[in-house]
């Protein structure tokens, strides 16, 4: 299996939903970092998985949206706690909506929340 991996790192705000959750519960900043990791068993016919200036453009592009946001204002996480956990995935879904998936199997986002927390999303993609 071949993998593909780009990271970038950003700040962006947001308060947790569930009630007594402390400081939480307030509007205040973390230091993200994304991974965001693409697997494949075949490549193409220049031998790549997935081009990664194209990833890289993506991600970026993602990133740029996130940075110095307030999550729960974003329609994406209307209706949700806006934990990392639910970023990870957020930002998986947004993602592949935006990049050649033809050879891709699977895709894993890890974001990291300052030097506490990391949480992961994984998904297969179904060909």
């Amino acid at each position: 299996m071949y993998t593909v991996r780009v990271s970038r790192r950003f700040v962006a705000q947001h308060y947790l939903t569930v009630p007594d959750c402390g400081p939480e519960n307030e509007l205040h900043s973390h230091r993200f970092e994304v991974s965001v990791e693409l697997a494949g068993s075949t490549l193409s016919d220049h031998d790549y998985l997935v081009d990664i200036d194209d990833l890289t453009a993506r991600v970026d592009e993602l990133v740029a949206t996130y940075t110095d946001v307030t999550l729960n204002d974003q329609p994406e996480f209307a209706g949700h706690n806006p934990s990392v956990e639910r970023f990870a995935r957020v930002f998986c879904d947004r993602l592949l909506e935006g990049v050649e998936t033809a050879r891709i199997e699977q895709a894993t986002v890890c974001l990291r929340e300052d030097e506490t927390a990391r949480a992961c999303y994984e998904t297969a993609l179904s060909r």
